[in-house]
């Protein structure tokens, strides 16, 4: 327990969470009424939210630019139901005058668009009704994922109910190595901690290893906070994040950081030279090993994408070692670009020809067979490897099927190989 009578620092969590709800300090445990700068929905949850909200007889929204609206899990929609959900949206949207409201053809998947898009800055409280709002924390920002009454209620007043979390630090030292990325440092940090491990807690992530990672590595590691049971993973804003948002945004804000005599409940310390290219197996991300352990595995199905590694740089990755290889015979290879500028980018450079070319299907951006819910589900029996975050019985479609979570440069590797394999193997 944390002493109260002590004056102590602040970590990043606290001083966002104290800042929106207009107060000097606050510690964990505390329960406060903070301001959102920003509210997401999607096709799933977002729909419930405006019935919700239409139920409680609210008028209007709080503030029509701070809401996201995004249609990406069954997007383009794959049956009538999936039609009406997002007619539904739309149809709010126009009634409310939001315009953040992503239609096909505009949207991507949601937390790859959104900071893309430049909608989130350090300092930012986000909620979205979708577990993996997390995600931003990345830029600096308190994100977390909330139910859709939550959302309804956002949306209305402008504001939610917090209970301060507790900090657990993860210090990575040293280099990262070959193949090694974000989605390796989180599947590794997963495995130590298991997906109980920071239950409620902000996963506060710094050291060597976490500067020398790209933003959009970031991004994928707070991406799978919520795999650990964490309310919010962050990272301190730094000149790469200064760097990712210049052209994206216009708004000011402020470098925030953690105070050096801020109170932490645990602190991790790793070795970054010594994590290898990670692969979780079924059913959990917490059954993480290094490839090597697991090499060997037959797959019948890859999928490369989603909103943990379906950006930019995770497709350039995977067409590294694709380049002049072919997928094995009787192997679905599935690239999933995270937004329609992702698709774009990957078409000038050519990375869409390299995954036709060896063999791969490349599809709009949706999320599709993250959650099984189209573009790639699996039959009885099947087994797949993915960037995707979660692994769970069923996930991915059958409840007898099997998925083996991975960055994309393993993923990659094993659809050469038809079977779970290290990079170093087929190349």
């Amino acid at each position: 327990m944390i002493a109260r009578d002590r004056v102590v620092g602040m970590t990043l969590t606290e001083k966002i969470l104290a800042r929106h709800a207009g107060r000097d300090r606050v510690r964990p445990g505390d329960f406060v009424v903070a301001k959102v700068d920003l509210v997401l929905g999607n096709d799933i949850t977002a729909p419930v939210a405006i019935k919700e909200f239409e139920r409680m007889g609210a008028e209007r929204v709080f503030d029509p630019d701070k809401i996201a609206l995004v249609p990406d899990h069954f997007t383009p929609n794959k049956d009538i139901k999936s039609a009406e959900q997002v007619q539904l949206m739309r149809n709010f949207a126009r009634k409310h005058g939001i315009m953040h409201f992503f239609e096909l053809g505009e949207m991507g998947i949601e937390h790859c668009l959104l900071p893309e898009k430049g909608m989130i800055v350090p300092g930012d409280l986000v909620v979205g009704a979708d577990s993996h709002t997390c995600t931003y924390g990345a830029l600096g920002a308190f994100s977390t994922g909330v139910g859709s009454t939550d959302m309804a209620a956002a949306m209305a007043t402008g504001e939610l109910w917090f209970r301060v979390p507790e900090t657990i630090k993860f210090v990575f030292n040293g280099r990262l190595g070959r193949w090694v990325g974000g989605k390796d440092l989180i599947l590794y940090t997963i495995g130590k901690i298991g997906v109980d491990g920071a239950r409620y807690k902000a996963m506060e992530f710094v050291g060597e290893a976490i500067s020398s990672l790209s933003v959009e590595g970031r991004l994928t590691m707070a991406n799978m906070a919520i795999e650990a049971g964490a309310k919010n993973g962050i990272f301190m804003p730094d000149e790469k994040v200064v760097e990712y948002l210049r052209g994206r945004t216009t708004r000011s804000y402020e470098m925030l950081t953690s105070d050096e005599d801020a109170d932490y409940s645990q602190v991790f310390e790793f070795d970054a030279g010594d994590i290898e290219p990670q692969v979780a197996l079924p059913h959990l991300p917490e059954n993480s090993r290094p490839v090597k352990e697991v090499a060997g595995v037959p797959i019948d199905q890859v999928v490369i994408g989603s909103c943990t590694n379906g950006r930019i740089e995770d497709l350039r990755v995977a067409a590294d070692i694709l380049r002049g290889k072919r997928v094995a015979r009787g192997i679905r290879c599935i690239v999933i670009p995270g937004t329609q500028a992702v698709y774009l980018q990957a078409v000038r450079e050519g990375l869409v020809e390299t995954f036709i070319e060896a063999g791969a299907v490349v599809s709009t951006p949706t999320c599709g067979p993250c959650l099984g819910g189209h573009m790639g589900v699996l039959a009885a029996g099947e087994r797949a490897i993915a960037t995707t975050n979660r692994n769970f019985v069923g996930r991915m479609g059958h409840p007898k099927s099997e998925v083996y979570l991975s960055g994309p440069a393993v993923a990659a590797a094993s659809a050469v190989a038809g079977e779970i394999v290290s990079p170093e193997e087929v190349l």
